[in-house]
């Protein structure tokens, strides 16, 4: 049996991901009250044909009736006693986009009232949810995501998941941008020499031939990304055996056009020779703003 737990603050994209997993096959079930977790993981691990049954169970903070600090707790006994792969997913953005979501459409968010604010709604959520972030085992920023990408997302991470191993994203970002929140391992790489101030190379990218000539010619850029390689090839295999089914490995510089991008991509590169699933993602390519 795979059960897949979905939790997160509002606005994050909690339906929408359990919306993609439904289309995947999984039954679903949205705002479960989690003192009831526990019965419905015995009822459904005691089905005749449970070995084939997939769930998804969508809880926020609403939890009516429920006590979300019991989580960690009823997640350790249903991995100790039930003969089923779980994973928690944790989606999540940031306060001002998340304000934006609810200003833009209109929506009341589920914890404000008269005396609780949109802001303050917000903010409550991170303290009434850490519990079920803490164990999470796939956390998603959609702070930058689409619909669309967060669907590919979900899809990737959580419905194709089971039995292909590890998945690996390798992902450039700029520190000036915030550090991306899904990241497992983060490595700045800001101390290496920036292309940024050739006025020659400030236009292009990492993925350019300019830039790659340039880092790919500096002993500190190759030293770094031997560095990295040792670090991952030691520690992923661990991560694999305590059942990880997806990394995030954060490649940073300070605007994420040049040396973020060049790591990310040879890292991905070299990776890919070792893993099936390999993905790579320039956070600052891809939009035109934070």
């Amino acid at each position: 049996m795979e059960f897949v737990v979905i939790s997160g603050r509002s606005g994050s994209g909690k339906t929408t991901a359990l919306q993609l997993l439904e289309d995947s096959g999984f039954i679903c079930i949205d705002n479960l009250p989690v003192n009831l977790l526990p019965t419905l993981i015995t009822e459904v691990s005691e089905a005749p044909n449970s070995s084939s049954m997939k769930f998804a169970v969508g809880i926020d903070a609403r939890n009516v009736g429920g006590d979300l600090s019991r989580f960690p707790e009823i997640l350790e006994w249903a991995l100790q006693k039930q003969n089923a792969h779980f994973t928690v997913v944790y989606l999540d953005a940031s306060d001002q986009v998340l304000i934006k979501r609810f200003s833009e459409t209109r929506r009341k968010h589920p914890l404000s009232n008269k005396t609780t604010g949109l802001r303050e709604a917000i903010r409550s959520e991170n303290t009434i949810l850490d519990p079920v972030a803490r164990v999470s085992d796939i956390t998603i920023d959609t702070s930058n995501l689409t619909l669309h990408e967060l669907r590919t997302a979900v899809k990737k991470k959580v419905a194709g998941a089971e039995g292909q191993g590890v998945a690996l994203m390798f992902e450039s970002f700029g520190f000036k941008y915030g550090v991306p929140v899904d990241a497992d391992f983060v490595f700045d790489v800001r101390s290496l020499p920036n292309p940024y101030w050739q006025p020659e190379l400030r236009a292009h990218t990492g993925l350019q031939t300019p830039v790659m000539d340039f880092l790919g010619s500096q002993p500190q850029v190759t030293s770094m990304y031997e560095d990295i390689v040792q670090f991952l090839e030691k520690w992923i295999p661990s991560f694999e055996q305590n059942n990880r089914s997806y990394l995030t490995i954060a490649i940073g510089c300070t605007g994420g056009m040049h040396r973020s991008v060049y790591l990310a991509d040879k890292l991905s590169a070299h990776f890919q020779k070792l893993y099936p699933n390999v993905q790579t993602r320039h956070r600052q390519l891809t939009q035109t703003s934070p």
